[in-house]
């Protein structure tokens, strides 16, 4: 098996595996990954739609990880997974030059522990690199 063909595969399937379970933490308490998401304090994020993204992200997060994992709109999946990073990146940004001290949320929300947004930020950048990996797949699985 060639080197790209196992680069893209680890990056698939742990790009698939981080945001499936991402997903799943999320889902498990929406209403404390809300109160993650208004900690952001993102001013057009009204009240009713933290709950709104608190409610869909995790199940879009976790369809997107599914169909990574089965190896199926890969392309597609690891698009929508690198556009919400990039999305998430500029929001610890914003965090960061606000001098807001928040956890991150994405893996404990409402949980014990703290990610500053520095660390939340250099993970992101790995996992986009994931995405960029899983999306610009290697010619042979074009055919």
């Amino acid at each position: 098996m060639r080197f790209d063909r196992i680069l893209f595969q680890v990056c698939r399937l742990t790009l698939g595996g981080i945001f499936l379970y991402a997903g799943l933490i999320k889902a498990w308490d929406v209403v404390a990954f809300a109160g993650s998401v208004a900690n952001y304090q993102i001013p057009f994020l009204t009240y009713q739609l933290n709950y709104l993204v608190a409610a869909s992200l995790p199940y879009i997060e976790m369809s997107a990880g599914l169909l990574l994992l089965i190896n199926r709109q890969v392309r597609p999946a690891a698009l929508l997974l690198g556009v919400l990073d990039l999305i998430f990146m500029v929001a610890l940004v914003s965090v960061l030059i606000r001098g807001l001290d928040i956890d991150c949320g994405c893996f404990r929300p409402g949980g014990e522990g703290h990610t500053t947004a520095q660390a939340a930020l250099l993970r992101d950048v790995g996992i986009l690199a994931l995405a960029a990996v899983s999306f610009f797949q290697p010619s042979w699985k074009k055919s």
